[in-house]
């Protein structure tokens, strides 16, 4: 958590940028408001009188893992613009990278000191301030038409600085309380709550003991994130013990997913354009009815309004039953035309029940 390419670990950082930029190849980084304890720009920050401080003027530390932190104080102007000039400018976008995630944002001691206000009031506003310092870093870099970021924390008005959020860490396994079914739930409280683009982790984060991912739960996690704003995976905290894209069982799926979430980019910007209007990008099944008495699944969702998908969250089912909303929907793998009401579908590994409505405008791209 020293906001800083590793020679050691990244020699060549910005030539390699530049060899993927000119492969068509966009590379994104990982930061968080966070510098390790005794870090170079921890030292730096600590001198300048950045960092968030306790009651008895110390450096508020937390801990993750094995390693403690301190934070930049956000209510400080001046370390504000320094991190977003230093950390966010200088040492990521100035060297080619394209994008990263802005991680954490939520951890605010409430009984510390800051440059600026009392932290009890300060609390929820955090991950707001925390949004805004990204979006004036990128908005002030000459590449900001290229650029973008994504957060995991947020209060009411992050919405107008974040561009999209994920909704992990989920759990490497089928857990309806921690693991991937997780996410559409998450998904549809999010859009409700103004924030109306999101995502998640495709195959979860978080791995420990017996929890770890296998090939089946990947796809399933893949086929939904296909069908997303955003696909994008992660290896998880435990790479070796989890299944991944790339596995030799794993890579045709994600060759012909991430091919089918390519393909949908024209219908896909429409989406993303009805979520900067406040129309959420993935909506519960009772959505379009605007009847909570049509709700019959709690896990299948509405892709803007002519996409319809139905997730597969049970290990081993080659089938799936499920609820078509009103009017005629075509099945996105067969063509094949269904009615409103219950069908049961057939749902082989990365072919997951989609359905486009047949009135569609895009109905020529679907097909």
């Amino acid at each position: 958590w020293n906001w800083e390419a590793d020679a050691g670990l990244y020699p060549s950082f910005s030539g390699n940028i530049q060899r993927l930029h000119a492969r068509g190849i966009r590379f994104l980084a990982y930061i968080n408001p966070y510098l390790v304890r005794g870090g170079p720009l921890y030292e730096e920050c600590k001198t300048r009188g950045y960092l968030v401080r306790t009651q008895d003027g110390q450096i508020s530390h937390v801990k993750s893992t094995t390693f403690e932190a301190g934070q930049i104080d956000l209510t400080n102007p001046d370390a504000a613009a320094f991190f977003q000039k230093k950390l966010i400018q200088e040492n990521m976008l100035d060297l080619g990278v394209d994008g990263y995630m802005a991680d954490f944002g939520e951890y605010l001691p409430m009984d510390c000191v800051l440059h600026d206000g009392d932290p009890a009031d300060c609390h929820n506003r955090w991950p707001v301030l925390w949004a805004k310092l990204n979006r004036e870093a990128i908005e002030a870099h000459p590449r900001h038409n290229e650029l973008f970021f994504f957060t995991r924390s947020a209060y009411n008005g992050a919405q107008q600085y974040a561009p999209i959020m994920w909704n992990g860490d989920q759990h490497t396994d089928w857990t309806v309380d921690y693991g991937i079914p997780t996410v559409l739930p998450a998904a549809f409280s999010l859009g409700f709550s103004g924030v109306t683009l999101s995502h998640a982790d495709i195959g979860g984060f978080f791995s420990i003991g017996k929890i770890a991912r296998d090939a089946e739960l990947l796809i399933r996690s893949m086929e939904v994130g296909a069908f997303s704003p955003l696909m994008r995976s992660h290896e998880s905290i435990r790479p070796e013990a989890n299944a991944q894209p790339y596995d030799e069982t794993v890579v045709r799926h994600t060759v012909r997913l991430s091919r089918v979430h390519r393909a949908l980019a024209p219908y896909l910007q429409r989406v993303i354009q009805e979520a900067h209007e406040g129309v959420p990008a993935v909506r519960p099944d009772f959505y379009d009815a605007n009847d909570f008495s049509k709700h019959a699944d709690p896990q299948s969702y509405f892709l803007g309004g002519d996409l319809y998908v139905c997730p597969v969250y049970q290990k081993g089912a080659e089938r799936r039953t499920v609820w078509l909303p009103e009017g005629t929907w075509i099945h996105f793998w067969s063509e094949r035309p269904f009615s409103a009401g219950e069908h049961t579908v057939s749902a082989p590994l990365g072919s997951p029940p989609v359905f486009y409505r047949a009135e569609s405008p895009f109905a020529e791209l679907f097909a």
